[in-house]
């Protein structure tokens, strides 16, 4: 999995165990990434494309103190957001933020690391996601009353809601399906940016106590067909937040 001591194991067997998921995920180099796509045997042409807009500061004070407010345009569905907080320890969130309905802990895991993150997730009732895109409405009406109070509690002092500035969006291609001799399903999302460079990760989730025998499992199933297990892992979503930030400065010069 993503463990490398018997410390980094112990913790995270524990951050897992209070979880409600773990997802496994993988990057792949950019010079795989087309040998990947065929070794899956997925049809792209199967994709759903999928915009993702982010809300920071432009000097990135929220994704500095582990806080991401983000919202999502779906082909063939409605729109999402989602306001989250990483890292947690699950044994010390508030027992009524456990128990909401839109609220999830999430561990994801990769070659190097591991995190554990909580979301908590809406579907906008009063602004559409492209309203929002086009300054028809503001950001705030894309929230739940649940998702502003989370985001009050957790973002740095005196950053408001209306305070943040747009940050993309990301083009993305979401693939998902089982591959011929794989037991469960595997996802694979094709970040593009703005500059032509692409992010492709694999991932797969289960329940918490099957992290390690799954990631065994895929990591079997993908060094069997030829796809890099290990190396250097990139974050979708850091590298999408400096490159728009990148870009404010440049507009701003």
């Amino acid at each position: 999995m993503a463990a490398t001591t018997d410390e980094q194991l112990a913790e995270l067997l524990d951050l897992t165990s209070h979880s409600d998921s773990v997802e496994l995920k993988l990057t792949v180099p950019l010079e795989d990434q087309r040998k990947a796509i065929q070794a899956l045997g997925l049809d792209p042409l199967e994709g759903q494309i999928r915009l993702i807009y982010f809300f920071d500061t432009p000097d990135l004070a929220l994704e500095q103190a582990g806080v991401v407010v983000r919202a999502r345009r779906v082909q063939g569905k409605g729109d999402d957001s989602v306001v989250k907080l990483r890292p947690v320890v699950p044994q010390e969130l508030p027992d009524e933020l456990r128990e909401s309905a839109s609220f999830f802990v999430e561990v994801d895991a990769m070659p190097g690391g591991f995190v554990c993150s909580g979301s908590m997730k809406g579907v906008p009732r009063k602004a559409s996601v492209q309203e929002v895109f086009l300054g028809e409405q503001p950001l705030r009406k894309l929230l739940s009353k649940e998702q502003r109070a989370f985001y009050s509690a957790h973002a740095p002092e005196g950053i408001k809601l209306d305070d943040l500035v747009l940050l993309g969006p990301i083009f993305i291609v979401k693939l998902k399906g089982t591959p011929a001799g794989a037991n469960r399903r595997v996802v694979v999302e094709l970040w593009l940016y703005p500059d032509g460079s692409r992010i492709l990760e694999l991932s797969t989730k289960c329940a918490p106590g099957e992290g390690l025998q799954v990631a065994g499992e895929m990591r079997a199933f993908l060094a069997e067909r030829g796809i890099p297990t290990t190396g250097d892992q990139q974050t979708k979503t850091r590298t999408a937040l400096e490159h728009f930030a990148a870009h404010l400065d440049a507009e701003a010069s």
